[in-house]
């Protein structure tokens, strides 16, 4: 254990129906047996959130994301540039940037990471200044990720293969276009993912070559009209085996603008961050995170 870790556990005590409030729990028992000096904080809000976190990091603490990407990529907001490592506890619903870093999603085991682990530089995103830590996409993810976050009846990972299907029924391909690096591609089709991580969708590694340290951002093209197709890829993705699908496209850059025919919401870590049009950028080795070595 890295002798000067004391930890402030940020948890939102609704989220996940209350997943988050419980895991905390398991983590503090473990926290508690190795010795490690901890709160827990209750927070009530993003803005709260952010509050919190900074005054956590005034008073030298180690700050824990009690929760899902939402929240580890809020806090990724407040501590990247600084001093601060930020470690990660997953309670949410997909835990992809925990999924990537190999963070266990045991809470007792995730605890111990943050006690024992060493830290690593990671990149964060951002789309119009707003960060994020995972992917921000758009299109037809758009739509899926505004019906997973309304749907409360149906728990896991499963919400997100319902979401597809509802909104593949009804989806009308859209022509967008996107500057990456001052490269112009335009296309018709169903998404545009900007990745600076593997994975997002609980589990869907949508873009196996990204990595969250190269200070690049990887952008996914689903073209195409076909929805079978489409469908088909999606399944495949959970392997990352669409690599090679003729209707995708990949470019790689530090700076990605994009617009579309109609208006769509941008999704990052699970959550709506902006609409198009928008500008996404990355900011190389921006965030310390706590993290297995085999990460």
């Amino acid at each position: 254990m890295a002798p000067d870790r004391r930890f402030a556990l940020l948890v939102n005590p609704a989220s996940a129906g209350g997943k988050a409030l419980r895991t905390v729990g398991e983590a503090v028992e473990v926290m508690t047996s190795l010795g490690a000096e901890h709160r827990v904080v209750e927070t009530t809000s993003a803005d709260n959130a952010r509050e919190e976190a900074a005054t956590a990091v005034s008073r030298g603490e180690t700050v824990v994301a009690v929760g899902g990407d939402g929240l580890v990529g809020l806090l990724a907001g407040v501590l990247k540039g600084g001093d601060s490592a930020l470690a990660v506890v997953p309670a949410g619903r997909g835990n992809d940037f925990a999924r990537v870093l190999k963070i266990p999603f045991e809470a007792a085991e995730s605890a111990r990471v943050a006690v024992q682990a060493p830290e690593r530089s990671v990149d964060v995103g951002a789309v119009d200044g707003k960060p994020f830590v995972c992917i921000a996409s758009l299109g037809f993810d758009s739509d899926c990720n505004r019906i997973a976050n309304e749907t409360k009846w149906l728990k896991g990972n499963l919400v997100y293969l319902y979401s597809a299907l509802r909104v593949l029924a009804g989806w009308k391909p859209a022509r967008f276009t996107a500057r990456v690096d001052g490269e112009e591609h335009s296309w018709s089709g169903f998404s545009v993912a900007v990745a600076n991580s593997k994975a997002y969708g609980g589990g869907m590694y949508v873009a196996p070559h990204a990595e969250l340290d190269d200070g690049r951002l990887e952008v996914l093209m689903t073209g195409g009209t076909s929805k079978l197709a489409f469908l088909r890829g999606v399944a495949r993705s959970f392997k990352g085996a669409h690599v090679d699908d003729p209707n995708i496209h990949w470019y790689v850059g530090a700076r990605i603008e994009v617009e579309a025919d109609r208006r769509f919401t941008v999704y990052a870590d699970g959550d709506p961050i902006a609409d198009l049009p928008v500008t996404v950028t990355v900011e190389p080795r921006a965030l310390r995170v706590i993290a297995p070595e085999s990460a």
